[in-house]
């Protein structure tokens, strides 16, 4: 069993090429396989990077005090480095002051305070420069200008989350511990079952930084929920519902798509951009996202925020992805995170939480059928999830 320490030992030797051939391919084959062990390494690359600028800052400034102080030590007054005996040279007396470094020490002598305040000016705007570069490139790699996330916020939600746990103990019966007030704002998206026993699936950034969750179905019956795992490369977090009440989903009707949908299969989602939900339908027009990216598909499918999280299934009623974003400078073109990648990671879980009942369905109950009776079957599976900050 590796420990924290061993990881990173070994990602720090992968960084500086230390592996040997076998060992080196080894663990890229496992950081291809392995979302939780990509994660780990994607961790560690952030941290050692920002390490290390913070060292090379720090070599900086210890340069700029050593120069700083190499020029006051030339400026020091004639006197003090000449004897008592009244010498007209220096310590060694075959070493005179040429003329031009005269004019230039009698320069400095009277302009040093000026050209300090530039040097620190001009030192402070490289820094501030290099910054401002830092934090641009983080925001493009975060969110490109011309994509937009999905969820929304919800304006006509006041409650905070102590009127949330009132609520729920009138439904329910249970005692509910008293919490502070919390009065951020307030996000949804949606969400639907993965298994029967009560996980669900979202994006990640409907729910990242959030104090606690609420998910609630068409009959306005509500949950409460929790974060089990964050998948933040690709977009995808699964909850679970922590409810006592909560008896389970039964039989889900449809199935995830482990392999790769075709280019201009009919499709089709459902989501909550606003109380109700609502019904969108289009066409697979890409097999890769937003700048190539591979994750995930490009649809022609109007989305609006609200509608991250929600499943995106096929004609046949097989589920092919999550909806996430969509292009701002290209109407009605939308992207979702490939059910594949879901797949994957719901096996990984599978496999390092042994206890944890990640059951997906087998057979679809929505082939064949006409669109009204498969929504029918599929609204009771699709969710709002609100988020309180």
């Amino acid at each position: 069993m590796m420990t924290e320490a061993d990881y990173y030992a070994l990602f720090e030797a992968y960084s500086n090429g230390e592996l040997a051939g076998p060992a080196r391919a080894n663990l890229e084959a496992r950081l291809a396989a392995d979302p939780a062990l990509a994660l780990r390494y994607a961790d560690f690359a952030e941290m050692t990077g920002t390490l290390r600028a913070y060292g090379q800052r720090q070599q900086a400034r210890q340069q700029l005090r050593g120069i700083h102080a190499a020029m006051l030590a030339a400026d020091a007054p004639e006197e003090m480095a000449q004897p008592a005996t009244g010498l007209t040279h220096t310590v060694n007396p075959m070493l005179r002051i040429s003329r031009t470094e005269r004019k230039l020490r009698e320069f400095w002598s009277g302009h040093r305070a000026t050209v300090g305040v530039a040097a620190s000016v001009a030192v402070m705007a490289v820094f501030a420069t290099l910054l401002g570069l830092d934090i641009w490139r983080s925001s493009k790699a975060q969110a490109p200008a011309s994509v937009q996330w999905m969820r929304r916020e919800i304006n006509n939600l006041k409650q905070n989350q102590r009127a949330i746990n009132r609520t729920i103990r009138r439904m329910d019966g249970t005692a509910v511990p008293q919490l502070p007030p919390v009065n951020n704002g307030k996000f949804g998206g949606t969400g639907f079952a993965l298994t029967s026993e009560g996980y669900l699936v979202t994006s990640y950034h409907v729910i990242k930084e959030a104090d606690s969750l609420l998910v609630e179905g068409r009959d306005r019956q509500r949950y409460r929920a929790e974060a089990v795992y964050s998948d933040k490369a690709h977009d995808l977090a699964i909850l679970r519902i922590t409810d006592k009440r909560f008896t389970g989903f039964g039989r889900l009707p449809y199935t995830f798509k482990a392999g790769q949908a075709d280019l201009g299969e009919r499709v089709f989602t459902l989501g909550y951009p606003r109380e109700d939900v609502v019904y969108g339908e289009g066409s697979l027009s890409a097999r890769s996202g937003f700048e190539g990216d591979t994750s995930a598909y490009q649809i022609s499918i109007p989305v609006n925020p609200g509608n991250s999280g929600g499943p995106l299934l096929d004609a046949q009623g097989n589920l092919i992805g999550v909806i996430n974003a969509r292009q701002n400078d290209l109407e009605g073109t939308s992207f979702a995170t490939k059910s594949s990648y879901l797949v994957r990671l719901v096996d990984s879980l599978r496999n390092t939480q042994s206890t944890t009942p990640y059951r997906l369905p087998k057979t679809s109950q929505l082939a064949g059928a006409a669109r009204p009776q498969q929504l029918k079957k599929l609204q009771d599976y699709v969710f709002v999830v609100k988020v309180f900050e």
